[in-house]
């Protein structure tokens, strides 16, 4: 399989000056561009080309969508594949999405969140060349790399390149967790890595060809255009919430250690204007002082666990996440507190209380954490058990990098 790498091009210094914001997501005097804003790049190859492109509200350039842009810039974009919550963000987590044609440009848009989850060979019939672009936060259970590899899977199928604008992960830094353990496959973890794998999509599209992940070991043709001036321990803010739920940088940051919630009989934040960042259940009443009360939120929880019943918890907002980048962990204190704190241990895990929750083996991906929490078992023998999946997954991981 050979791999395309487009480099970077080189970068005007004032870039940083014109826009603090740039120099504060790099934390450098060369602002991080994503490949996206690198039209230079890939705008010439894509001229002349039918384009479908898979995208949502996060494949922007600057502050208007790639859509726009490449449109803008005469790129013939004939559709758009639109993933969980839609083309435009609109969709609440876990709702089917249907196909539409976008009020802005006029394009066809073709949910792979409906009734298919990939692009078939009528949809790929008038197209030259598929483009991915979509931000990712670097967790197993974020659907986003599951889009991805159908996608290629699709563009092997039908003799298609696919063009990946990379994007950095906010949580590049963080590999950590169990391995998926492949009984356990679902929706929210296709493939056996850990909880937060430490790629970005264009790092994992190269694991996926790699390993032979994709369906019957196939293969798809990529080409990408990398991040300029990033590795995995820059911070990233950014620019865009990546879905209505993780709305804030501080939930970003938070994602890999509160989202194995979803896997409890534990509110985490749905229902509020600050999810991943607040954790509570109303039979903690007592145990803590804090509280909030979910309601339905249009487009972000419609009917969340616990609607409108006052909920006691963890504040996270004002966590120090700089905690996490500096321990480089998946914080498993708050579930191991939530746990001991818990009045009525039998209900913590049992997924028939809530249609909303997961089973906790799917969420974590293995099959002893349930009982490893139950017993009361020490986070440094938790993290032991990891191995040596995680270990392996590493040095694995080395040979798809393309940043440091």
């Amino acid at each position: 399989m050979k791999y395309l790498i487009i480099c970077l091009a080189a970068l005007c210094v004032s870039c940083a000056s014109a826009n603090p914001q740039n120099a504060l997501r790099a934390n450098t005097a060369n602002p991080i561009r994503t490949g996206a804003e690198q039209t230079e790049e890939y705008v010439p190859y894509l001229k002349g080309k039918r384009v479908a492109i898979l995208a949502n509200l996060t494949s922007i350039i600057g502050k208007t969508h790639l859509v726009d842009s490449l449109q803008s810039l005469g790129v013939n974009v004939v559709k758009v594949f639109g993933p969980e919550h839609g083309f435009r963000g609109n969709a609440s987590a876990g709702v089917h999405v249907e196909d539409e044609v976008d009020a802005k440009t006029g394009i066809p848009v073709i949910s792979l969140y409906g009734k298919k989850n990939k692009p078939s060979k009528e949809d790929m019939a008038d197209v030259d060349v598929m483009v991915y672009d979509l931000q990712d936060v670097g967790v197993r259970f974020y659907t986003n790399i599951n889009a991805l590899s159908r996608l290629m899977e699709a563009c092997h199928e039908n003799g298609k390149e696919l063009l990946i604008l990379d994007r950095p992960n906010p949580n590049g830094y963080l590999v950590d967790g169990a391995v998926l353990d492949m009984k356990y496959k679902s929706g929210i973890g296709m493939f056996p890595i850990p909880m937060s794998h430490g790629l970005t999509v264009a790092e994992f599209a190269q694991m996926a060809n790699g390993q032979g992940w994709l369906k019957d070991g196939v293969k798809c043709k990529l080409k990408i255009v990398k991040v300029a001036n990033y590795n995995h321990d820059m911070p990233y803010t950014l620019p865009v919430s990546p879905s209505p739920n993780l709305n804030t940088q501080q939930a970003v940051m938070l994602y890999p250690s509160t989202c194995m919630f979803e896997g409890t009989y534990i509110n985490l934040g749905r229902g509020t204007k600050f999810p991943f960042t607040v954790l509570g259940s109303p039979e903690l009443k007592g145990k803590y002082k804090f509280n909030y009360t979910p309601t339905s939120i249009k487009g972000m929880a419609e009917t969340p666990l616990f609607m409108n019943q006052v909920c006691y918890g963890l504040d996270l907002r004002n966590y120090d996440v700089e905690q996490l980048r500096k321990k480089k962990q998946i914080n498993l204190r708050f579930i191991m507190e939530l746990y001991k704190a818990h009045p009525y241990k039998e209900k913590f895990f049992d997924s028939k209380l809530s249609k909303e929750m997961n089973n906790i083996e799917i969420q974590i991906g293995s099959g002893l954490f349930r009982q490893q929490i139950i017993d009361g078992v020490p986070e440094a023998e938790i993290r032991a058990s990891w191995e040596p999946g995680l270990s392996q997954y590493k040095e694995m991981r080395k040979k798809y990098l393309l940043y440091n």
